[in-house]
């Protein structure tokens, strides 16, 4: 490693192996995550100046030496085994890829889901209290108790049972939209741990899972714009679309299906098989992909799943069917606004699309996606201008 910026998405790409080796070594999973988080920022401080040989190494050791200050400083802790205090050994820090096995401890039975999620994102995932807040759509204060919380729960539990599968399929799904978003790009990162539990399970929605990250994967390059705007899918070129992962993605999601045991990400992934299938947007099988979200409301019940589903509706029957369905949901929904504006839109009522978007733009939980919605009720109220002159 040479001096110069450092590079934080490596170090954050180094949290799981480093976080494992404090685990493996015997640390309880709370302290050693505070202790990560403190190796992390000495990092930043010093690397630039000071770049070690072996990062990885360098940032257990002086997690390690964290660890055992924290650790002895806490008189209820004093009682812990020797081996506890031991200095790892010399060396450059072994390859073993602890992130996975990180996940399923995170996904404890102790822990409810959207705490085992919360702490996973946190601890794992590299994430900011923040940015898992707007995962959730709660306050970042709520977000922090909840973690503070898991954390608390999980320092007095021996983490050697294994997690839950749903709970760690959710985490990667969590971590890659995030990541898909553009804040932090984890969406790489989601598709290599999804690749590596597939090949160590063999349900079918775990594959389901995977498919579905490359399919969507696979539209990235043309989801934006030099300049950053956001390019809805109806508009984007379509040769940007990286077929080798369309293709991938489409294989690994019929191998799934082909099993009979449909679960969530299956159907998910389905359909955004039917949108890559589509060689134009006019072309696009939205009677089939309306099958589909009834699938997926069946399986989970999700509001947003309804919502989404009401979007589709709008494109397979005319957008006044799609209103109604909308009209059935609750309009504090994330997206309800945009939605009802992009329907609005296309049943031709121009005014009540302009207004709806404008709202929708206040409600946007990024600058793309709110300058999208600004520039869309631009559009519309300059076309309502011009009708007026």
């Amino acid at each position: 490693m040479t001096a110069g910026a450092v590079d934080e998405g490596q170090i954050r790409a180094l949290i799981p192996s480093v976080l494992g080796a404090l685990v493996h070594r015997g640390a309880d999973f709370a302290t050693a995550e505070d202790a990560v988080q403190e190796a992390l920022l000495r990092a930043v401080e010093t690397w630039p100046n000071q770049p070690p040989d072996d990062p990885k190494g360098w940032l257990i050791t002086v997690a390690w030496r964290r660890f055992i200050d924290l650790t002895r400083s806490d008189t209820a802790r004093q009682q812990r085994e020797v081996r506890v205090f031991e200095e790892p050994e010399p060396g450059p820090a072994a390859s073993v890829d602890e992130t996975l096995h990180l996940y399923f401890l995170c996904a404890h039975p102790s822990l409810t889901p959207a705490s085992a999620v919360a702490l996973t994102l946190r601890a794992v995932g590299g994430l900011t209290t923040r940015q898992i807040a707007q995962a959730y759509l709660v306050p970042e204060a709520t977000m922090a108790q909840r973690i503070s919380r898991a954390k608390r729960i999980v320092s007095d539990v021996r983490l050697d049972r294994p997690g839950d599968l749903r709970t760690v399929l959710r985490v990667l799904y969590l971590v890659f939209n995030e990541g898909y978003s553009g804040d932090v790009d984890l969406a790489a990162e989601a598709i290599r741990l999804a690749r590596q539990l597939a090949s160590t399970t063999d349900d079918p929605d775990v594959a389901g899972l995977l498919a579905l990250f490359l399919l969507h994967h696979a539209r990235r390059p043309a989801r934006t714009r030099a300049d950053g705007s956001l390019v809805p899918l109806g508009e984007q070129d379509r040769d940007l679309w990286r077929r080798d992962l369309i293709a991938e993605g489409v294989a690994i999601l019929q191998a799934a299906l082909a099993r009979d045991r449909l679960g969530e990400y299956q159907a998910q992934a389905a359909i955004a098989a039917l949108h890559a299938d589509a060689q134009s947007a006019d072309e696009t099988d939205w009677v089939q992909i309306v099958e589909w979200y009834d699938e997926l409301v069946a399986i989970t019940d999700s509001p947003i799943v309804r919502l989404n589903r009401a979007v589709a509706v709008g494109e397979a029957d005319g957008p006044h069917a799609g209103l109604a369905a909308l009209a059935q949901l609750d309009p504090k929904l994330p997206r309800y606004t945009a939605s009802a504006a992009y329907l609005h839109e296309r049943a031709g009522d121009t005014a009540t699309a302009a207004e709806l978007y404008v709202d929708a733009a206040a409600q946007a939980h990024n600058i793309a996606e709110r300058n999208h919605l600004t520039l869309q009720a631009a559009t519309l109220r300059q076309r309502l201008s011009s009708t007026d002159g």
